[in-house]
């Protein structure tokens, strides 16, 4: 028994980890997502290490915990929290148990291959990389091979990365060196549009150096902005700096917001070109989730006037609820469906626009701009077909498109 037929899965890289033989790999498929291919199938043993730990492969969660606490949250150090793309939960996490003697498994940008990548943080120098969200599939698989079990490890992923991960330690006996945490996921786009929107943008600046996928330069509610600095108008960022250095703001030259029509939120956002396992395969919506800690923004009444960054922080496990309580962090006490106010509570749907998306971003010759009017134009009419049964909505969202000027 092997992954040899299992295809648009969550992409997790953990089946890639445990497999004794080496022979698994992870690559993009054809429409840009992460799955495994057996290299060398004369060398697998069907130990079937690999199904074990793979999520994908199985209906139920490896743990049923329910949220135990659930809170509004936010960094102590105004100037991780003006940094972060939130409250700056996330890091001050990760920043305390580095301190307590843990290694972190996080997420950066790699410039060099347009990707982001988990990796390993030591210091707290070498944590700032992971601040902010990455729209982005992750590549897991050299930042979990570099994972030792037998030392302390806080790991961070999407929630199927995490379920598939937890899978992977308790198979060791290993889960009490592991400190896991995820976050609210919408979904993972193409990495063929990102592609399409590095190209565009390094006509504009030149060969990326620095990449923020938010930013609160005109505050947290407007904070979904690609900011992106090139070789031609700046120095690659140098992450032997100090950590004052590192942790300031910083202004990229080429500053494209998704309340102005950004091409990649506005294809990412619509639903339409996430991977295929997120629309029929997620189980980690809501109140679902295998880690022991999970963050996101804390959207909603309660906060919609706090424009600094407020992080939800919901803890399924009483370790990760005393972990929480002692970072550098706020703490308040709500409900969980105030906490998880504004988060998916279902899978996205899929739709015919998908299989039009994909079609056209596997042509090489197709630009990102076109994919974008293309998805506009399509939007446009289904809410012009509409307008007679939700007319208030769909003429909001008529006005949005026309507001973005497509034509």
């Amino acid at each position: 028994m092997n992954i040899s037929n299992i295809h648009d899965c969550y992409g997790c890289g953990v089946c890639a980890v445990v497999c004794s033989q080496k022979i698994i790999e992870i690559s993009l498929n054809s429409d840009g997502f992460y799955e495994p291919n057996i290299t060398d199938a004369s060398k697998c043993t069907n130990c079937g290490l690999c199904v074990d730990v793979c999520a994908y492969s199985h209906d139920e969660l490896s743990v049923n915990n329910s949220p135990l606490k659930s809170y509004a949250a936010w960094s102590k150090e105004p100037a991780v929290r003006r940094k972060c793309s939130s409250g700056g939960v996330g890091f001050e996490i990760g920043r305390y148990l580095i301190n307590q003697g843990y290694k972190v498994c996080g997420v950066r940008y790699n410039v060099e291959t347009n990707r982001a990548e988990h990796y390993i943080a030591t210091n707290d120098t070498e944590l700032i990389p992971s601040i902010g969200s990455k729209y982005i599939q992750s590549y897991t698989v050299n930042g979990f091979k570099a994972i030792n079990r037998k030392e302390k490890y806080l790991v961070t992923g999407t929630p199927c990365q995490i379920d598939s991960f937890r899978r992977y330690i308790r198979k060791f006996k290993k889960e009490d060196n592991f400190v896991l945490m995820d976050f609210f996921c919408h979904g993972v786009p193409s990495m063929l549009i990102w592609d399409k929107y590095v190209k565009w943008a390094e006509a504009k600046v030149g060969k990326l150096t620095y990449v923020s996928w938010r930013n609160k330069f005109t505050g947290w509610h407007d904070s979904w902005a690609m900011s992106i600095d090139g070789i031609n108008t700046a120095e690659p960022e140098d992450y032997n700096n100090s950590y004052n250095e590192l942790i300031k703001e910083r202004k990229g030259k080429l500053n494209s917001r998704l309340s102005q029509g950004d091409m990649f939120y506005r294809l990412f956002l619509s639903d339409a070109c996430l991977g295929k396992a997120c629309y029929e395969k997620c189980k980690y919506k809501y109140n679902k989730s295998a880690a022991d800690i999970r963050i996101g923004d804390l959207w909603g009444n309660v906060y919609s006037k706090d424009e600094k960054g407020v992080s939800s922080a919901i803890t399924f496990t009483a370790k990760g609820n005393e972990i929480l309580k002692q970072c550098h962090i706020e703490l308040t006490a709500h409900p969980f469906n105030i906490v998880a106010e504004g988060q998916m509570k279902k899978n996205a749907q899929i739709t015919k626009q998908r299989l039009l998306l994909l079609k056209e971003l596997q042509n090489y010759k197709t630009d990102i701009t076109i994919l974008k009017k293309n998805l506009d134009i399509i939007s446009l009419k289904r809410n012009i077909c509409s307008l007679f049964v939700h007319p208030r909505s769909s003429m909001i969202g008529i006005l949005k498109i026309l507001k973005n000027h497509i034509f």
